[in-house]
């Protein structure tokens, strides 16, 4: 079963069985080990499912702001909320998710996945400590 999808003028064509079945397992595996699933979706929307780099880059963001708003309204719940950082996190998550498809469709999108590379990469030596 397909999906088509168009965006800014572009016609994308997505398998939607194979992308919710991913995305199922990406969030069950990562909920279980308890880390996020952004850096498991990147690669499915990009290269299983075929997007460019500059859909995938908006989808993600759009992700975290969701993600972001609920932890948010969690760590209120109970009252460990830094409001000061809030109101600075929140537009800069809005304005990037904006911003980012539009650098990322004027550059190559092997540029776009050079710099996700490095960035996952950079993510994993964190959170295994090396730096």
């Amino acid at each position: 079963m397909y999906m088509h999808i168009n965006f800014w003028g572009n016609e994308f064509k997505i398998n939607v069985i194979v992308g919710c079945i991913g995305a199922f397992l990406i969030a069950v595996v990562s909920s279980m080990m308890g880390f996020g699933g952004g850096p498991f979706m990147v690669p499915l929307m990009a290269v299983v499912l075929g997007l460019p780099m500059y859909v995938v880059v908006g989808s993600s963001l759009l992700a975290i702001f969701f993600n972001t708003m609920m932890s948010s309204a969690r760590h209120y719940g109970f009252g460990n909320f830094d409001l000061d950082l809030f109101l600075v996190m929140f537009p800069a998550a809005l304005l990037a998710g904006w911003v980012a498809p539009k650098i990322a469709k004027r550059v190559s999108p092997l540029v776009v996945k050079r710099v996700a590379v490095v960035g996952l990469t950079l993510l994993g030596l964190s959170l295994l400590g090396v730096f």
